[in-house]
């Protein structure tokens, strides 16, 4: 049976001293799944501090598809190893959206961040106006295969996917429990498409307006192995809760 994951998409929030009080919440107490937060770039010193030891991991909400040159602005794989980051998001809808990631970018962040010894998270999902016009099993296998495509079968036994639909991302918005199912049984089915053993394996996380007070009947489908959290996961209580879900 798969582990339940849990992680805490920080995005652009934080400070040192709150940052210092929502980590000694979350590290004080046990969790029935694996914890991780995914912070800004500035904080992942005082995440590998504060967390080194702990049972909670920390990663990066992004990483560059070069792993050096002159890129200014961009943060490599191999920098972001050396912060004792054990995952980093790709393919975000957010980075999507206001930066205009390809799916083949999406597909070389995950190999840059491969090669760096990170989990790379990879972020699919459909828009609104995608789900109403019945596009969204299109829309997200196009951007599984290009995963698919670029990675190895042991590659991909190394990643993690999530399902974030972006109308329900910070919207307060939720997908049933069916709908969230139905969508992760795709993907799984997908990946079974080029591995069976991938498919059993890999952790397909919920990411969409997950709270406290869903959380358990999401986690409780058959293909939904935890959660990648936005704004819950900036509470103490909230994250633990999810967590113990």
């Amino acid at each position: 049976m798969r582990q339940k994951l849990v992680i805490g998409n920080w995005k652009m929030h934080g400070s040192l001293t709150a940052n210092a009080a929502l980590l000694e919440g979350i590290k004080a107490a046990p969790a029935k799944a694996k914890l991780a937060v995914c912070a800004p770039f500035p904080y992942l010193a005082q995440c590998q501090s504060l967390l080194t030891g702990t049972q909670v991991s920390w990663g990066a909400q992004d990483t560059s598809a070069e792993t050096r040159g002159a890129f200014t602005g961009e943060v490599a794989a191999p920098m972001l190893a050396e912060f004792g980051c054990a995952y980093v998001l790709v393919g975000h809808s957010e980075r999507r959206t206001y930066h205009a990631e390809s799916d083949v970018t999406v597909a070389t962040k995950a190999l840059r961040a491969l090669e760096s010894g990170l989990v790379p998270v990879v972020c699919v999902g459909e828009t609104l106006a995608e789900r109403e016009a019945g596009q969204t099993e299109a829309v997200v296998g196009r951007q599984l295969q290009a995963v698919l495509d670029a990675l190895s079968i042991e590659q991909l036994y190394c990643i993690v996917l999530a399902y974030e639909p972006v109308w329900a991302i910070g919207t307060g918005k939720t997908a049933t429990s069916e709908q969230a199912q139905a969508v992760h049984a795709v993907l799984r089915a997908q990946v079974a498409g080029k591995d069976a053993g991938v498919a059993q394996r890999i952790a397909i996380l919920y990411g969409g307006s997950v709270k406290p007070d869903n959380a358990a009947e999401l986690f409780s489908m058959s293909d939904i192995d935890g959660g990648l959290i936005g704004g819950a996961s900036l509470k103490a209580d909230d994250f633990l809760a999810i967590g113990n879900a």
